[in-house]
């Protein structure tokens, strides 16, 4: 049984304690009537219920919340940011009363008085600092705040505060950034257009005939003296990160996984533009 069907089904062994908990349990108790009200909003120790359980937990609840919070950030929320969240929501094949609960959450994220402090340093505690869960939920975050076209200067300073709260640097902060904005450009990306396969190289290969070098460089995070051999470990090394079966195994929710993983749509176009301009 997956984590949701725990929560809906009253096992509450793995529910989380202290600011997620606080949030992910009224967004609950607005919507469902099986005692979830009564969830005790305190820290638990680490060792109640399974690790992966409060991960997927902590994921899904500090993913919408934040969400919320940062299309707040340049003083009003757009409809654009409203549609894309709803966007996110049918990606991952939400159903109704899951998709309540993200609502909810945005909507917490975006209320005055949001300890975002409080959420990072305990969803950085739940991940065990597992840097690939840490990078997907930037990824999110930073596609959510261009979903109105811009990343509004607002946006951009809460956002690289964020990354560094989670343990990722400038210049990582820069390369996640290179790879949404490219997806953007590059129309390579948007809820439910990534594609695998035979299909997705096609794709990739005629999305890096109008992707520069020095954007897929961005995109792989090489400077533009690196070999083929390191353009390849790079490529290797993100392909890897957004792998579904690695994702699900780190913790990251099921539900949430397809969104992740169309990343590596923008990710194969910056290796094919990169093989492309070595043979020019």
């Amino acid at each position: 049984m997956s984590w949701w069907g725990k929560v809906v089904g009253g096992a509450f062994g793995f529910m989380l304690g202290g600011p997620l908990g606080a949030l992910f349990g009224a967004a609950v108790g607005h919507h469902f009537d099986r005692g979830l009200h009564r969830i005790e909003n305190v820290e638990q120790p680490f060792g109640n219920g399974p690790e992966q359980e409060r991960i997927q937990m902590a994921f899904f609840t500090a993913t919408f919340a934040v969400m919320g919070h940062v299309a707040k950030a340049d003083g009003r929320i757009s409809a654009d940011e409203i549609a894309h969240a709803r966007a996110v929501m049918r990606e991952m094949n939400l159903n109704p009363e899951q998709t309540r609960v993200a609502q909810s959450l945005f909507r917490e994220g975006k209320a005055p008085g949001f300890d975002l402090e409080g959420v990072l340093r305990q969803f950085l505690r739940e991940c065990r600092r597992r840097q690939t869960l840490l990078q997907m939920f930037l990824e999110i975050q930073l596609q959510a705040a261009y979903a109105d076209g811009t990343l509004h200067t607002a946006e951009a300073a809460l956002l690289r505060r964020m990354a560094g709260r989670l343990g990722f640097s400038g210049a990582q902060f820069d390369q996640l950034d290179a790879l949404i904005r490219a997806a953007r450009e590059h129309g390579t990306r948007g809820p439910g257009g990534a594609a695998g396969g035979q299909h997705g190289r096609r794709r990739a290969a005629a999305g890096a005939a109008a992707m520069s070098a020095d954007e897929a460089r961005a995109i792989l995070g090489v400077t533009p003296g690196a070999s083929e051999a390191e353009v390849k470990k790079a490529y290797r090394r993100l392909m890897n990160q957004h792998h579904p079966d690695k994702l699900i195994a780190r913790g990251m929710p099921e539900e949430m996984v397809k969104v992740a993983t169309t990343r590596t749509q923008e990710i194969r176009t910056a290796y094919e533009a990169l093989r492309r301009a070595s043979r020019a």
